[in-house]
């Protein structure tokens, strides 16, 4: 199935989409793809928060605030393998018989597919602003991450 199409079905059926994934076997290059997508997604969400930012402080262009987000993207990149190894080891610490492999897959899958609320959160974010309306989506999108995670490496590690 196409990306957009697994993003969309997750919501309903998270694990089964999980299954699919894993059912293609171990190839390093799909995980390191799905990071891709999250980290693509979450760059293109900062952009308006950026401008808003810009525009509201006069500056003329918002590329310098947009470039250190892409930086410290890339620089999150071995956080994030390191955060889906504690995950395995945490769930391997409470009986998980899954792979290495399947714990990443789980957390870069949850963060690919709250990769649109981050999209809808950048939105708040230049349009809005900071507030009330700015702390729900965060929030939102917080939580939505952490039961993804939590559904999607319970079910890499039935093993």
């Amino acid at each position: 199935m196409a990306v957009t199409t697994d993003l969309v079905a997750t919501w309903a059926r998270p694990r089964r989409i999980l299954r699919q994934h894993l059912a293609r076997g171990r190839s390093e290059p799909f995980a390191l793809s799905l990071l891709m997508v999250f980290l693509i997604l979450a760059f293109i969400g900062q952009w308006p928060g950026a401008a808003r930012a810009a525009f509201l402080a006069g500056e003329p262009s918002a590329w310098p605030r947009i470039l250190p987000t892409a930086y410290g993207l890339l620089a999150a990149v071995p956080f994030l393998y390191g955060l889906a190894a504690l995950g395995h080891l945490a769930a391997r610490a409470m009986g998980g018989q899954g792979s290495w492999y399947g714990a990443r897959v789980a957390l870069f899958w949850a963060l690919a597919s709250v990769g649109p609320l981050i999209l809808l959160q950048g939105l708040v974010a230049g349009m809005i602003g900071p507030g009330p309306a700015l702390t729900v989506v965060r929030l939102i999108v917080g939580l939505a991450f952490l039961w993804l995670w939590a559904t999607l490496l319970h079910e890499a590690e039935r093993g």
